[in-house]
């Protein structure tokens, strides 16, 4: 392969995925590429002998009436065929096109083709690792690669072209070292890109050029640290007046658009900064809340040389402020900002343990892979941050065996990611991190948060819940046989026995030695084998006394009489062999001067089995030999995996002293201010702040968006549903999958569909599949269909005629802006389920304590939920969209007016089904 090799770019349209079951092609596109300039292009319709399902037409806007004077493929099978000799076949998913392309060959009776192939996803994950996605139209937005018309073969051809194309130059971009290593390991892929590597390798090296932009660890090529920019000296002077900040914002945002309550909360925010008190600002949706709280944090941290801290709960938060916000406010202001991105430890890449990994020769088509997009990433990376790789679920565990778990010995940013991220934070006016990683400050031993000017816990509610996150203990049986399968014993050839066989061959210890290591591994597995046995003969125990007939089992630890000797007897025994296999290290690190860069491997990974082990033990004691009362145990199982499925949690009830511990040394010196969309429900306003330990006389200010910003919402309560406490789960379903039927018909999809059972949801997306009645809708559902959820999200986003089914985490954190989301329906009011063991735990606390857990727990988070439900819906004050509540409780229990009550001043309408799709109608026709 070289630069006149020719390439034959293909895309094809079908009315399926498998030929085998039918399905047959409407549309092939065919670029061909020499010198890296197309020099033909050929696109056809193709008759398929059959109509096109409608979810086709919908995805392609390729109809019937397109391929109806067209030709079957055999017609052009023999062009086809000749278009592709002494080319190299690339197309985006190559085991798709080229697989279809053979069985309709195969059909035409012409040969197999015979040649190479390029599959530019494959490509493109190795060179874009930071992508989110790898979806044609995904990519082609990200490069600016034009693409019309997605899923229309003769532009997605030639889009993958230009994607060709874009990647050999990006090729050409990489330092000498990467390429090297590239070309080294790309033997193993699945396409032949050896070639492609090699030949900008040539071209590489013929150059003599000087790299100012890297750094090298040895062979590994590591973007350099960005200076720090240089803030004005100038001392900024806050606005004070609406005019002012008017001027300001607008320098920034030419459109931007003046929000009373924005200018107020900005005001507030800057009062308690320089007071240095604490304060509790709920800021619905339509305020501006981002932007409310970093103008003044800004102004304060330039003014008094003092940083801000800025906590979130999700990444989405994280990334908005960075790559939205922040460089607003530095083209208003017209001088850089110094921003500290922080995260925890273990997201950062640790150099050393990567370049020992590179050492090594893996068979791993998933290590091999994730080692060549980490090097591409390392050449690019500003932060270090491993999440920023977007790696299959086999890289994950490389990723693992790669993560920063200790301090450098000496700081040394140069190389060393997490040194880098706290060298910035030092020198920032403001610090922007986690829940996650503000919470870990309680037990690093340098408290890096310390001499902060001022903290802004944004996300506040979740807060309470990265709390309990970050005191969770997880024992899982599967992890730990994964574990005594990484060392194995000599017959199985895994760890102990390469590690036996160079300790023999180096004489570093007696065989005597290295068996009794061995029979300590075979007691370590066998005592926790009976342990577990001992666990499962209880549960069944307790099973049947309690007549469960479930698959899937969960019950509290303290229901279950355990013998405590036996379960001591494995943290002894684990100990017993971490102790012997450490002892080998050392004989390992005095034995020999120098080791091999293979044994040294193994060593790592010795000492890696030892740490992991050395906390499956810590949390082994937690779970099973501790009893604290402010922690709920429990245990969960499915029947049709014993002991596979075993899993046990250990999470705090209570938090708020974990939180106050955080918080109170920084309330003596420091303002907190915490701010969120939903901070209060109408009869427990201090539910959040409450669990915060947020001291009851700081009073919460509630900035809401005018009314005209819910101009464009309708709320529908449909109040002849079944009582779903007074009919039996399938005759409800029943209901639901009717009215979510009528409701998405009526609205053309573009629908939210919330849960509160996977199990519910699960029933429902069946009976409607079974009826058949949205077969011209695109279905995705939340532990249904394959993927994250968000990716599940992006589908959904893809298609005009589509319905996202979803439990939990739909309720919040998810946004869908414009015209993408039509309606939110609500199946059921969402309370937790009081069969939930961590609900369970915390409601019997309440109990105990003489209080209503409805009241004061149940209730509350409902209604939070549902308010965070209700702002999937409204995003903009230009947004439409109808919140649908099926659950007739809201209307007919006395606290079901608190859930009204919570919403924005928005219309209520109380109908029966029918008149509620026919007003649904007429809504969607108006809107339209």
């Amino acid at each position: 392969m070289n630069e006149s090799q020719k390439y034959a770019i293909v895309d094809i349209e079908t009315t399926g995925h498998s030929p085998a079951s039918g399905d047959r092609m409407i549309q092939i596109a065919i670029v061909i590429m020499q010198d890296w300039n197309i020099t033909k292009k050929y696109s056809t319709f193709i008759h398929p002998g059959k109509p096109i399902p409608l979810f086709i037409q919908d995805l392609t806007n390729i109809t019937d009436e397109h391929v109806k004077d067209a030709l079957p493929f055999e017609a052009h099978a023999d062009y086809i065929y000749e278009l592709l000799e002494d080319a190299v076949f690339v197309a985006h998913n190559t085991d798709f096109d080229l697989s279809f392309l053979q069985a309709e060959f195969n059909r035409a009776g012409l040969p197999k083709w015979y040649g190479k192939k390029i599959d530019t996803v494959e490509l493109a994950k190795i060179l874009f690792p930071m992508s989110l996605s790898y979806k044609l139209a995904d990519l082609a937005s990200d490069l600016n690669i034009p693409l019309q018309s997605a899923h229309r073969a003769d532009d997605d051809a030639l889009a993958t072209a230009y994607l060709l194309k874009y990647c050999w130059h990006e090729l050409l971009t990489l330092p000498l070292v990467t390429l090297e290593q590239l070309h080294k390991r790309s033997f193993r892929l699945k396409t032949n890109l050896a070639q492609l590597f090699f030949d900008a390798l040539v071209i590489k090296r013929s150059k003599t050029l000087t790299d100012d932009a890297h750094v090298y660890f040895n062979k590994i090529a590591i973007r350099k640290m960005a200076p720090t920019p240089k803030g004005y000296d100038d001392e900024l002077e806050y606005p004070q007046s609406t005019d002012e900040k008017l001027a300001l914002l607008l320098k920034g945002i030419s459109n931007f658009e003046v929000r009373p309550q924005q200018f107020q909360m900005m005001d507030s925010i800057w009062k308690v900064l320089n007071d240095k008190t604490e304060h509790v600002i709920e800021a619905s949706t339509g305020i501006g809340k981002t932007l409310g709280y970093l103008v003044p944090a800004i102004y304060y941290a330039k003014k008094t040389k003092r940083k801000i801290g800025i906590s979130t709960y999700t990444s989405h938060l994280l990334d908005q402020l960075l790559q939205n916000e922040i460089p607003v406010l530095e083209q208003a202001l017209g001088q850089p900002i110094k921003i500290a991105l922080l995260k925890g430890m273990g997201n950062y890449i640790d150099i050393e343990k990567f370049e020992k990994q590179l050492k090594t020769l893996d068979d791993s088509y998933d290590q091999t892979f994730t080692l060549l997009q980490t090097l591409i990433w390392l050449a690019k990376t500003v932060t270090g941050d491993l999440n920023e790789l977007n790696v299959s679920g086999g890289g994950q565990l490389l990723l693992d065996k790669i993560r920063k778990t200790t301090l450098p010995k000496t700081t040394m940013p140069l190389y060393d990611f997490y040194s880098r991220a706290i060298q910035n934070s030092r020198q920032a006016d403001i610090i922007i991190t986690n829940h996650a990683m503000l919470l870990s400050d309680l037990v690093r031993n340098e408290q890096i948060f310390d001499s902060l000017g001022g903290w802004i816990i944004d996300e506040a509610h979740q807060f309470i819940q990265a709390a309990i996150n970050q005191d969770e203990k997880i024992f899982t049986y599967m992890n730990w046989k994964y574990l005594f399968g990484q060392i194995g014993i000599n017959e199985d050839e895994q760890l102990f026995y390469k590690i036996r066989r160079v300790a023999l061959k180096k004489q570093l210890l007696n065989i005597q030695t290295l068996d009794q290591l061995e029979k300590r591994y075979i007691h370590m597995v066998q005592t926790f084998d009976t342990a577990m046995a001992a666990l499962i003969r209880e549960v069944k125990a307790v099973v049947s006394r309690q007549f469960k007939p479930l698959q899937k089992i969960e019950l509290f630890i303290s229901d279950l009489q355990l013998p405590h000797e036996v379960f001591l007897k494995v943290s002894l025994t684990v100990q017993r062999w971490i102790d012997d296999a450490s002892a080998l290290i050392q004989q390992f690190s005095s034995g020999v001067d120098e080791l091999a860069p293979e044994h040294e491997y193994l060593i790592e990974q010795w000492q890696y089995i030892i740490g992991e082990l050395m906390i499956k033990m810590s949390e082994w004691d937690e779970v099973f030999l501790q009893n604290d009362l402010n922690y709920s145990c429990w245990l969960e199982l499915d029947r049709r995996s014993v002991p596979g499925s075993i899993q046990l949690y250990k999470k705090p009830i209570d938090v708020t002293a974990t939180i106050g511990k955080l918080f109170d040394p920084i309330r003596s010196k420091s303002a907190v201010i915490w701010t969120s969309g939903t901070l209060t429900v109408p009869s427990n306003e201090r539910f959040i702040t409450n669990q915060l330990g947020i001291d009851p006389s700081i009073t919460i200010e509630k900035l809401h968006a005018d009314s005209t910003y819910y101009d464009g919402a309708e709320v529908y309560i449909v109040n002849d549903m079944p009582d779903i406490q007074a009919v039996s789960q399938s005759d409800y379903i029943e209901e639901v999958a009717h009215a979510v039927t009528n409701a998405v018909r009526m609205t053309d999809g573009r629908c939210f569909v919330l849960f509160t059972s996977q199990d519910m949801l699960r029933k429902t997306v069946d009976l409607i599949h079974e009826s058949e009645l949205l077969n011209d809708y695109m279905i995705f559902a939340q532990g249904v269909t394959s993927g994250s959820r968000m990716r599940l999200l992006k589908s959904f986003q893809k298609f005009n005629h589509s319905v996202l089914f979803g439990t939990n985490s739909f309720w919040e954190g998810v946004d869908v802006p414009g015209d993408g989301l039509a309606a939110v329906i609500v199946v059921r009011l969402p309370f937790s389920s009081p069969e939930d063991p961590s609900f369970k735990a915390r409601a019997n606390y309440i109990t105990q304590q003489g209080r209503n857990s409805f009241t004061e727990l149940a209730l509350p988070e409902a209604i939070i939920r549902f308010k965070q439900g209700f702002g999937r819906l409204i995003r903009s004050s230009h947004d439409k969209g109808v919140f649908i509540v099926l659950d007739r409780r809201i209307e007919t229990k006395s606290y079901g007016q608190q859930f009204i009550e919570s919403l924005p001043p928005v219309s209520i309408q109380k109908l029966p089904l029918h008149s509620m799709v026919q007003s649904l109608g007429n809504w969607y026709n108006e809107k339209r």
